[in-house]
Formats: structure tokens, sequence, C-alpha cells
């Protein structure tokens, strides 16, 4: 394999204690057959941005394994960051693994704002299986550490001052049972000069000069796989990537593929997306009526900064574009090593598109003032800096947000469609027996990834684990889908985050945005896209889902 400069520079950087040997381990006649598990999540991407699920964003790689493998046009996350990669980590609704919110210790047992002893993860699992265990990328599931006062904080996010520990050793991924990581601690990362940036537990002081952080989550993944392919143990690879969250940054030569594409216009881009996700057979057109586009009453011919808002979403697709060039190159490093053929590839995103105008927030807490060489970095609230490069801190805003996720309403934060919906693609040639290239309209959740992996694995979920009492699983194998047979589901599947709360059945969903706004009912077999609030003609079915949902939150430490 042909490495790019970066890749060779962060081959030096930081595996220089080890030649990698280029070593098959044999799937027949091995010691141990199982398969090897890489799971790639991404970071705030819509439902349609993929070129498999409607986009026009170039993603390849990632349409390959779905031509190959499985599509789930059902499968849900938690609606933010931390609490979905909670859950998918420990296979537990988000609140009994301790974040109900995010990484700030609330004192409460839902909202501890850290994996708690209570659970455990994919990775101490695999381990105790026999397996090789690696992260690269977000954590993003442990205290944060915060100095003192606003100025050495912003001194720290700068890079004028160094204190190596993001949030308490303990916490670290290679503590909860990764064996290898090489990623950030944090949520927001400067993709030039990320914040936070660790290998193992020793943080990183400084990074190469052309140093970008999507091209070294996937290069080091490669160099992982090589690793772990030299002996007959499986691995479990877990790939969590930062893009396309904010801050808009990408290279030029992946911004310039798409500087024309997003000129057509909020309206434009929603309804191409909508139509090829019906051509295609993803989602089905009476199930899934298209809602009006968000804050319609302007139209993209009286915008007033078209050519600031073609230029954001281009780079948002740029930065989803590079992302599945570096998911080529782990598919290629399979492929040398003789390992593809028997690894299951998973992909999905922890929450839709993000409506956060990051350009309002400005500098402080996890966003830094200046570049390490003392550029000023430019918030542009009034759009006067394009996005793109280090100097500058954007967001694509509400609008983009929506036609990211369409056909859905709302995004990222939200218990609506929007936010909790994701893109699933599964490949595992090996193993998926249902027809390739197919969707399925069975529904999975981010927890049922313990129990699938236990499951593929030959693993056990613990009911101790280091003397400690852990809670016991909830999700539910994924297997039968990938085989192509109908399994056994969640009758219901819940959820909460910033006061927002849903109950789904088959039938129904029970939705709600705040603590304060009553309840909202969509009959789900026929309004997937929330477009119908039934809840005046059916309050019994509100009163009897919103009692679901009471228990539901008791038991699981909510509020």
């Amino acid at each position: 394999m042909k490495f790019p400069s970066l890749a060779a520079a962060l081959a030096i950087f930081l595996f220089t204690q080890c030649q990698i040997k280029q070593a098959n381990r044999p799937n027949s006649g091995s010691s141990d057959s199982r398969p090897n598990i890489v799971l790639i999540m991404a970071d705030d991407l819509g439902f349609s941005d993929l070129g498999c699920y409607g986009g026009e964003i170039q993603t390849p790689h990632l349409d390959s394994l779905a031509e190959n493998g499985l599509r789930f046009s059902q499968f849900y996350n938690t609606s933010r960051c931390c609490p979905s990669r909670a859950s998918l980590l420990t296979g537990l609704y988000n609140h009994q693994a301790g974040i109900g919110h995010m990484t700030t210790d609330e004192q409460r047992e839902g909202y501890r704002g850290h994996l708690l002893k209570s659970s455990v993860t994919l990775a101490e699992v695999l381990k105790s299986a026999g397996y090789h265990t690696g992260m690269t990328g977000k954590w993003h599931v442990s205290n944060t550490v915060v100095q003192e006062n606003p100025e050495k904080q912003l001194a720290w996010l700068n890079h004028q001052e160094f204190h190596p520990e993001f949030s308490p050793l303990e916490q670290y991924p290679v503590n909860r049972g990764f064996e290898k990581y090489y990623g950030n601690i944090w949520g927001v990362v400067d993709f030039f000069d990320p914040f936070s940036l660790v290998n193992g537990t020793q943080a990183v002081r400084e990074v190469p000069d052309n140093y970008y952080h999507t091209d070294a989550i996937n290069d080091t993944a490669s160099a992982y796989i090589r690793e772990f392919a030299r002996d007959d143990r499986p691995f479990f690879l877990y790939i969590a990537h930062t893009a396309p969250h904010w801050p808009l940054h990408a290279l030029p030569e992946d911004i310039e593929k798409y500087k024309d594409t997003y000129t057509a216009g909020w309206e434009a881009i929603r309804e191409a997306r909508y139509q090829r996700l019906i051509e295609e057979g993803i989602l089905d057109s009476s199930a899934y009526p298209l809602p009006p586009r968000w804050k319609d009453e302007l139209s993209w011919e009286e915008n007033p900064d078209k050519a600031w808002d073609a230029r954001a979403m281009a780079v948002h697709a740029a930065m989803i574009d590079r992302m599945d060039q570096g998911i080529g190159r782990i598919i290629d490093a399979l492929k040398e090593t003789g390992e593809l053929e028997n690894t299951l590839i998973v992909f999905l995103s922890d929450n839709g598109a993000s409506p956060e105008n990051c350009m309002r927030y400005g500098p402080g807490f996890d966003r830094p003032s200046q570049t390490r060489d003392g550029e000023k970095i430019v918030y542009p609230v009034d759009k006067e800096v394009l996005p793109g490069p280090q100097t500058s801190y954007a967001s694509i805003g509400q609008r983009w947000a929506n036609v990211a996720n369409t056909p859905f309403r709302y995004w990222k934060m939200e218990s609506f469609e929007g936010g909790v919906r994701t893109p699933m693609i599964a490949f595992w040639p090996e193993g998926i027996k249902a027809e390739k290239g197919s969707v399925t309209r069975q529904t999975g959740h981010v927890m049922d990834f313990m129990a699938t992996f236990i499951d593929i694995a030959g693993a056990a979920y613990p009911e101790t684990y280091n003397g400690q009492q852990i809670t016991p699983l909830q999700g539910k194998s994924l297997k039968p889908v990938f085989e192509g047979r109908q399994r056994e589901g969640h009758p219901y599947l819940f959820n909460e985050h910033e006061g927002g709360r849903y109950v789904r059945s088959s039938e129904w969903k029970l939705v709600a945005p705040d603590r304060k706004s009553p309840w909202e009912l969509y009959r789900m077999s026929e309004d997937r896209t929330e477009t119908n609030n039934l809840a005046e003609q059916y309050p019994e079915v509100v009163q009897r889902m919103d009692s679901l949902w009471q228990q539901w939150a008791r038991a699981n430490h909510v509020w």
C-alpha cells in the first residue's frame, strides 16, 4: 500500500517502536477463526449524507460496503454524542451507563458524565473473550478536566500551556478494555491541531505540519489492523470519527470537489435526496411523507448569504468525503492482511446532523481563540470569513442540517427522528446471509451492538466485573437480521436528552421536545417523518405510552 505523506509521518510518529509485519491470520485451519469486528462511527453525520443513503457526497467505499452488505432504514442512536457513545459501548441505555447528558458530573446516578463501574465496555467483554482491542478517535465518555480560570483554559486550548491529563486517567480507553488507543479524549477538535490528543495515556504535545485528524484516525486504525493481524487472535477495532462535526475544517482539494454542488440551494438538494431515497428503496414514500423545509419562508434565491452557505455545505461534504477515503485505506489493510472476508464492519452516526451555530459560542471551554502559532481564530457570526481553514470556526446551521437529515424533521439533541435516526451499514462477507445490497426495515438501536458482538464472538456478558455487579444487558443481537431472518426486537424503545423524550412501539411514537411541552403522538406505520400529530385523537394511547415512559424513566435514573 502506498501511504500518503501524512500517513507516513504518523507511522513514524506513533509506531517507530515496531516494524509492522505483513502477515495473514488464516481463517481456515486457524486456532481462532472467530470474526474480527470493526465498528466505525461518524460524528453529526446526517441521515441522507452518504451516497448509499441518497446523498450527493462522494462516498464510494461506504457505498461499496452497502452494496455488498446490508443497510438499516430504522436504526436508532440516543440523539447526541456522549449518550450515543455510552449506549453503544455498554449495551445499556445511556442513563444506566452514567451519561444522561454530557461529561460533567451532575452528582446524580444517571448523569455522572462518565461510564459507571457498573457497566462494561465492548472492549472489556471482547478482550476477556480473547480478542485484541484497539480504538482510534473520539472518546468523549469521561469527565473533562477544566483549568481553574478561563484564561488558563484558553491558553491550554491554544497549545500555549501543557497539562497532560484531559480527564481522570482511570476513565481513559486503555483503562476500559482497549489495548491501544490514539485519539481525542474531549469532543470538539481543531482538525489540523487537535486538543486533548493522546496516545495510550500520554498526551501528544505536537503533530506533524501536514496533520489532518480524519486521516490520522483512519491511518492509525490501518496500522493497528496490520499489527493485530500478526497473530491468530481476532480483533475488535472501534474507529470514532470527529467528522463532520464542526468546526468546518477540510483540505482545499476536497473542498474543490464540491465548490459548485450546493449553489443549487436547500430546496433542490433536499428534494433530490428525497427522490433518491425513494427510488433506491431505502424509504417508502407512503410511510415517509416529506415535511415542509425548516424555516422555508426564506427561499434560496432570496438568501443574502448564498455564497457562504454553499461553501459551508461544501466543507461539510469534503469532511465526509475525506473520511470515506480513509475508510478505503482501512478496507485495503483488511484485504492485504487476508482479514476482510471474515471481518464484520459496521458504520453509523452518533446522531443527526447538527443545527448548532458554533459561531455565536465564541472561544471558551473546548473552543480555542488562536492557533498554536498565534493566528487569531475567527468565529464568523456575520459570515464574514469563509469556512474551511484552521483559522475559521463555523458550522452548517439549521437549514442545511434539515437538508442533511432528509426526510426527517429536526436534528441532533432532539428525540424526534431527525435526532435519533441514523444510517447504519453492516458488511461481513462470511456472515451476512441477507441479500447483498438489501435494506432491512427491522428496527435496531446502538445498545444492540454489545449483544450482537457477544453473539458472533462466542463471548459472555458478565454478571460481575472486577468485583463490581454489572447492570444487565439491555440490547438484543442483530445477528438474525444479518442472516436474513426476523428477530424478536425491542417491543418499546425509549429516550431522554435535555428534557426531550420519546417512547416508540412498532405502531406508535410518543415524543416531546422538552419537559414543558405536551406529548405529540405519531402513527409510525404510516408517518415516520412525524408530520401528523394524533395526540388529541388518541388520548388513551398517549396515557398508556406516557405511563410506559414514566416507568422506564424511574427504572433508569432519568431526572
